[in-house]
């Protein structure tokens, strides 16, 4: 009997339990934020860090249980804190809670997927072998597939843990400043006319062109990297 994997088992199942049972799965749906935004701004204003350290919790624990929600949780976290503060907590919280459910996938599922499906991740290693840590650097840059996926089955795969956590909190660094302030200028809208103001209309811009910049940075780092092959 395998005990590191019943514990495994066990956490998460009582992660999970917890999380329904005191209903955080409220804090990524985007109407209820809407109309208790105020209330939390209130709380934020009297208890910085214990709302800071809240927020930081149920961000880890919805990205470690593979809880689709990362993106509403970030524009939160621009609306209550800020660009500064916000990009800092959600960097951290979104690269821990990756790492988590990364070691879940690799504790629990790894064993069984190769047994099954070894012909086709073997690929998936190769491409590592091939392109070594760009690789997963170009996911997280550009995210063609979702963010959740990315840690399940980067648990699949052969690369280190800490190489892991590193190179997600780089890559996804530009997404997650976009979205706070994306955030953070959407809590400002009072009215109509507030989203025709400059800071709101300059926020979607960068919304819009940041994979384009995500994608000229890539291929940059992929020429210097042939450049130096």
């Amino acid at each position: 009997m395998n005990w590191k994997k019943i514990t495994f088992a066990a956490l998460i199942f009582l992660s999970i339990s917890c999380y329904f049972y005191f209903d955080l799965n409220l804090l990524i749906d985007l109407n209820f934020i809407k109309s208790q935004l105020d209330a939390i701004q209130r709380f934020k204003y009297e208890n910085f860090e214990l709302t800071l350290f809240l927020y930081f919790c149920v961000y880890c624990l919805t990205v470690a249980l593979s809880i689709p929600g990362a993106v509403v949780l970030t524009l939160l976290g621009g609306a209550v804190f800020g660009v500064f503060f916000g990009t800092l907590v959600v960097s951290f919280a979104s690269s821990i809670g990756a790492t988590l459910a990364f070691f879940t996938s690799r504790v629990l599922l790894r064993n069984w997927a190769f047994e099954r499906f070894g012909k086709y991740l073997a690929p998936i290693n190769e491409g590592f072998e091939r392109e070594g840590l760009f690789y997963l650097f170009a996911l997280r840059m550009v995210p063609i597939f979702p963010f959740f996926a990315v840690n399940l089955l980067m648990g699949l795969t052969t690369i280190r843990a800490s190489y892991f956590y590193i190179i997600s909190q780089l890559g996804m660094l530009l997404s997650t400043v976009v979205y706070v302030n994306a955030g953070a200028q959407l809590s400002m809208i009072n009215s109509l006319s507030g989203i025709l103001s400059p800071p709101v209309i300059l926020s979607f811009v960068i919304l819009g062109v940041s994979p384009i910049v995500a994608k000229y940075i890539l291929n940059a780092v992929k020429r210097k990297k042939s450049e130096e092959i």
